[in-house]
């Protein structure tokens, strides 16, 4: 089957600073690393490592292609990238040596995602796919409500969090991953716990204490592995990748989890986004003590 993945593309210029800057400050950067980057894409290229075959609906301006190739060369069908006026998002990041750091997000071209264009990609959809938002673009309400009347399993990733966003996809949800603050979030703007949403697969991560599975009214826990990280960031995204190529090729959730669970174990041991998230063979073959 395929997943659809309705999401962001961004340039992630990261900047080793001696500090972080303070208002009114010019500071000299030692060095510059530019990866491919945006919840979109980082998902988009985990699910493709994973085994699945994924399709990335989404934008980038003039200034982006060479994320749309990158993305191609690691395995998405890049066909619904479109190409507009608007610059490709991109993320500011300053790092200092203790590994503080403070982030100015540019949505750009991923806001610029036309009805048109989503339209026409999910036209080649079949039963059964996958579609998968997050908050990082426009038309999430118009994906999830077209993916229900499709019959394709709906699923939303709830970050970045916003209430607002999180409510109106909520009707239209098979499966819901969020970490421990946003499940948080989402339960005082709802007033509602987990199990009361009426979604039928939720999972929180967990970060370095695993994952939390709901399913039906059971609850199950799955712990992370052990590792000396280095990194977190994309570490999310990696997991919720691997859940969903899990689910695409048939995977019992358990088992999907406890893939996706090295996968992001491997990932926060490396520096990077999209760029240095692992395959399924390195998964498979990882020893954690």
């Amino acid at each position: 089957m395929t997943i659809w993945n309705l999401g962001s593309i961004n340039a992630d210029m990261i900047y080793d600073v001696p500090h972080l800057p303070c208002a009114g400050e010019t500071l000299s950067a030692n060095r510059l690393d530019r990866f491919l980057g945006g919840k979109g894409a980082n998902m988009s290229v985990a699910g493709a490592r994973a085994g699945a075959r994924v399709a990335h609906i989404g934008a980038i301006g003039p200034d982006g292609r060479w994320a749309r190739d990158r993305l191609t060369e690691y395995g998405v069908d890049t066909r619904w990238i479109a190409e507009v006026s608007d610059p490709t998002g991109h993320a500011i990041i300053a790092v200092d040596a203790e590994g503080e750091n403070n982030i100015i997000l540019f949505q750009g071209a991923n806001h610029a995602i036309t009805s048109d264009q989503l339209g026409q990609a999910l036209s080649s959809a079949d039963q059964g796919d996958l579609i998968v938002t997050q908050n990082e673009t426009n038309l999430q309400v118009e994906a999830a409500k077209m993916g229900r009347e499709m019959g394709l399993t709906v699923c939303y990733a709830a970050a970045p969090f916003q209430a607002d966003a999180v409510r109106a996809v909520l009707p239209y949800l098979d499966f819901l991953i969020l970490n421990e603050v946003e499940a948080e979030q989402l339960r005082q703007a709802t007033g509602q716990g987990l199990s009361e949403l009426g979604i039928e697969h939720v999972i929180v991560t967990l970060g370095s204490k695993g994952a939390r599975y709901h399913h039906k009214g059971t609850t199950s826990d799955f712990l992370a592995h052990k590792v000396q990280a280095v990194d977190t960031t994309g570490a999310g995204d990696t997991f919720t990748g691997y859940v969903l190529a899990g689910m695409d090729r048939g995977m019992p959730m358990e088992q999907a989890i406890l893939q996706a669970n090295r996968a992001a174990a491997l990932m926060v041991t490396r520096h990077g986004t999209a760029d240095v998230i692992p395959d399924l063979k390195e998964v498979r073959e990882a020893r954690f003590d």
